[in-house]
């Protein structure tokens, strides 16, 4: 059974920096890309950033500048480092896995989701 666990959230003052990890067990990743989304309450999941198998990165026009995804395939994590924080990144961030046809910055893009990690951005 394939899970996916975030962890590293938590509240930060505007301006500040978190690093955001997910750690896959189950199967390994090592060949895929992974990504992460945020959601915020009533708002559709949003891509926020992705890498390739490659380690070709990907990131939304929203972070990036300020967001640099990365992952150890030999430890089967992903993780996301965010800085110049905003009260806007307030979200519930998620890891993917397990990617499909669909395209990399859709939720149908990925087969797994973790169960996400609260981020709160104060002003």
């Amino acid at each position: 059974q394939v899970q996916l666990v975030e962890s590293g959230g938590g509240l930060v003052q505007a301006g500040g920096s978190l690093r955001l990890s997910c750690a896959a067990s189950g199967r390994t990743f090592g060949g895929d890309g992974l990504a992460w989304f945020r959601q915020v309450p009533g708002k559709e999941r949003e891509f926020v950033a992705a890498i390739g198998w490659k380690m070709n990165t990907y990131l939304a026009d929203s972070v990036k500048g300020r967001c640099t995804i990365s992952r150890d395939n030999a430890k089967n994590t992903v993780t996301l480092q965010m800085s110049v924080l905003k009260p806007e990144d307030t979200a519930v961030y998620y890891c993917a896995a397990g990617r499909t046809r669909a395209p990399r910055d859709r939720e149908t893009g990925y087969q797994y989701w973790g169960q996400g990690t609260q981020v709160i951005v104060s002003s």
